[in-house]
């Protein structure tokens, strides 16, 4: 129990509803991954369904919930009934926000774990989330080997896999059911985490069974992260045939996370045919991802270099194709020219608006030639 605990305690924290910022969960998220969690964060507008489908993939200690729309004793009774009917009756739901004292009764009545009203201290908060995830931890400790063929299952064995709890796993390296695994790096802010959300829909379109693994960086400081990809792939409505998974990296070097290899023959083995792989903000050396997946897609987006930075070692050699996003900017055509005159061979060269979800199609039909 000693070593579980010694893993970053994972929290989502989901907006709800139609409250119209998200300042005050911004600095909750911000203040427990200071003090050394990994915080899930889902971002604006999220519906019950969508956020108890994301605690459950990711497997989460504590599921929170931060409202300031009054709606709060529609809204959470609601969340305490998917986790019981999809078995998280154990994973803790909590809530803060602008809740009446006199609401406060009647919210644990109805099943939370825990209610802020504004003024709670942070403290408070964190302490709470502590002791919370000890209990729940210490339930998932007494729970049987989880089946890889139902998401909770596959959820707790990754959970088992990252944490170096992988003894009895159904499931070995030389499984035959390996995924084709696709690596999407690129520098920060060129859009993978949009541009992975679209692809997953257009192969999702095609009946294929698609697993993501999004690594975001963990703090050097404090060992937390924010882990905020999943909320650029998230619909209002679960895709129960989409898994996706957030991994700190634990300050491993190379742009990708610990036990990311495992996690795909995880997926592999519970019927994901493709999994796509999100690595951090990456620069030219981070090139681990050419380890785990069979093709690595390179986002560029314009006026990201010049053919002298396409020229250079490292990240661009890895590269099976790339893809310039973002190509409804100004310069798209110029740096989509560039690269082309850059390479001396045939890897393609794609340009995709991820924003306005223009130009999947060759990829997919590119990922399916390699998926045969």
């Amino acid at each position: 129990m000693k070593a579980e605990m010694n893993r970053p305690i994972r929290v989502l924290i989901a907006k709800i509803g139609l409250d119209g910022h998200d300042r005050g969960a911004k600095l909750i998220v911000r203040h427990l991954r200071d003090a050394g969690m990994d915080v899930i964060y889902t971002g604006l507008w999220q519906t019950p369904a969508a956020t108890v489908h994301a605690a459950l993939q990711e497997d989460v200690d504590v599921l929170g919930v931060s409202l300031h729309s009054a709606a709060h004793m529609t809204i959470m009774p609601e969340v305490v009934r998917l986790c019981r009917d999809c078995g998280l009756d154990h994973t803790p739901v909590i809530v803060g926000g602008i809740i009446p004292a006199a609401d406060k009764p009647r919210l644990y009545e109805a099943g939370l774990a825990g209610v802020f009203n504004p003024g709670t201290s942070l403290e408070e908060i964190t302490q709470t989330l502590r002791d919370l995830a000890a209990r729940r931890r210490a339930h998932a400790e007494r729970q049987p080997p989880p089946d890889l063929q139902t998401p909770s299952g596959l959820a707790r064995a990754i959970t088992a896999v990252v944490a170096g709890r992988d003894n009895g796993l159904p499931v070995t390296p030389e499984d035959k059911r390996r995924p084709t695994v696709i690596g999407v790096t690129g520098a920060p802010g060129v859009g993978k985490s949009t541009f992975i959300g679209r692809l997953a829909r257009a192969l999702r379109r095609k009946e294929q069974r698609v697993g993501v693994i999004a690594v975001d960086p963990s703090s050097p400081v404090s060992g937390g992260a924010v882990l905020g990809d999943r909320l650029r792939m998230m619909d209002a409505q679960p895709d129960h045939q989409l898994f996706i998974r957030s991994l700190s990296s634990g300050n491993q070097p190379g742009g990708i996370a610990p036990h990311c290899g495992d996690v795909v023959t995880l997926m592999g083995a519970a019927g994901y045919e493709i999994v796509l792989l999100e690595t951090v903000g990456a620069g030219q050396g981070d090139t681990e991802v050419r380890k785990v997946a069979g093709e690595v897609l390179m986002l560029l987006m314009p006026g990201s270099g010049d053919a002298v930075q396409f020229f250079k070692a490292g990240i661009m050699e890895i590269a099976s194709g790339f893809v310039v996003n973002k190509a409804d900017l100004p310069g798209a055509d110029r740096t989509i020219k560039e690269l082309r005159e850059s390479l001396d061979d045939e890897r393609p060269v794609w340009s995709v608006s991820a924003l306005r979800d223009e130009g999947f199609d060759p990829i997919c039909a590119w990922i399916a030639e390699k998926s045969r």
